[in-house]
């Protein structure tokens, strides 16, 4: 992780989308996250693999609507499986390539108002975000402490 991240980050979430909409891209979706959907959907992981899923080489992601959108932003622009969205979805903005450098983290910033406001995630709470060998639950906990200092 880069250097300009030893201060901890600030954000918080605005529900406004855009993270989820907009240029087309992949949501990677372990065989774990698949079967989560799947369950929360009510439906097998053969249906739900058919109807939201497509294949990119050797990895699955998640299909999107003509225009970029992910297939499960509802018409509020709010995640339709927010209980069971994937890690990438739940880990953003912490992504690797917008801790790069400064820059990157200020050129989402752009893009996602929450970016620098509300609480601060220390370096230690963005690496366990990060780590998909940490359990989602703990990220979610992470979330949630400090949606509610925020």
């Amino acid at each position: 992780m880069s250097g300009f991240v030893e201060d901890g980050l600030r954000f918080a979430c605005t529900l406004c989308g855009n993270c989820c909409s907009g240029s087309p891209g992949y949501v990677w979706v372990s065989h774990k996250e698949q079967q989560a959907v799947a369950d929360h959907l009510g439906l097998d992981l053969a249906q739900f693999r058919k109807r939201y899923t497509r294949l990119v080489g050797s990895m699955i992601s998640l299909i999107e609507r003509p225009g970029g959108d992910c297939i499960f932003l509802d018409e509020c622009k709010r995640c339709s499986i927010q209980p069971v969205k994937p890690r990438q979805c739940l880990s953003f903005p912490f992504w690797p390539r917008h801790l790069a450098s400064a820059a990157a983290w200020k050129k989402i910033g752009r893009r996602c108002p929450g970016i620098g406001e509300g609480p601060l995630f220390s370096p230690e709470e963005i690496d366990a975000i990060q780590d998909r060998q940490v359990p989602r639950e703990v990220a979610c906990r992470i979330f949630a402490a400090k949606r509610d200092e925020h």
